[in-house]
């Protein structure tokens, strides 16, 4: 291989790399937390346009520079244009969906936006919430991330505590959607009769009509229904 070749694929790759900082920044994404899904896409095209173009010989680095000013130039007039059309944004880059309102998990909205309690739990977590019985509102951002307000006081919002042994523990969600979490029951070492009679307590017939049962030794358990289909 001709040593021109290696000095024109680092000269390619740092002017690339030049290039897409300063198109970040010019953009206003400081962090990856910020991208929406049309940044995720376009960076996808960006790797496809730089990874082709740094180990083509016939592809010079004014070519490069082109595709990079070009592709700048589009980006930024696709974000302005969307801004002056909110319509256009609402479709372009999504909008939040409200997962959790005044304290209600909406099941509807976790499915359009393709989550499970396993998820939701995880993302609460990263908002050093660990119990659904804390969360007043929740937002999931078009970023995949989720905003919360807190409630002002968990302990006189929804649900049922049937028992309290002290201490902290750590909640762990034993139904979701109707079903029973067997390695959830595992690991506290119970098992569905248990749940049974935990439903039993609080006026509760049947497992399957529970959207979400969350149980922790310290604060008890906490409930949701699933709503009635209308008839």
């Amino acid at each position: 291989m001709d040593s021109n070749l290696y000095v024109s694929i680092g000269v390619k790759l740092t002017v690339a790399l030049i290039g897409l900082l300063i198109m970040t920044r010019l953009l206003g994404k400081k962090e990856i937390s910020q991208l929406t899904a049309f940044d995720f896409v376009s960076s996808l095209m960006l790797s496809e346009l730089v990874g082709n173009t740094i180990y083509d010989d016939e592809i010079h680095l004014s070519h490069l520079v082109f595709a990079l000013i070009i592709w700048t130039i589009l980006a930024l007039g696709l974000e302005k244009f969307i801004a002056l059309f909110p319509k256009i944004s609402r479709y372009a880059a999504g909008t939040p969906d409200l997962i959790v309102c005044d304290g209600v998990v909406d099941f509807k909205a976790m499915k359009r936006n393709n989550l499970d309690f396993a998820q939701l739990g995880m993302l609460l977590r990263e908002n050093n919430i660990f119990s659904l019985r804390e969360v007043a509102y929740a937002l999931f951002e078009t970023n995949g991330s989720i905003s919360v307000l807190r409630q002002k006081n968990p302990e006189e919002h929804i649900g049922n505590v049937t028992e309290r042994q002290g201490g902290v523990s750590l909640p762990a969600y034993i139904i979701e959607n109707g079903s029973i979490n067997e390695d959830t029951l595992k690991r506290l070492g119970r098992d569905r009769k248990w749940v049974d009679q935990l439903l039993q307590l609080s006026g509760i017939a049947d497992h399957e009509c529970v959207l979400f049962a969350e149980w922790s030794d310290s604060s008890g358990l906490y409930y949701q229904l699933k709503e009635k289909k209308k008839a």
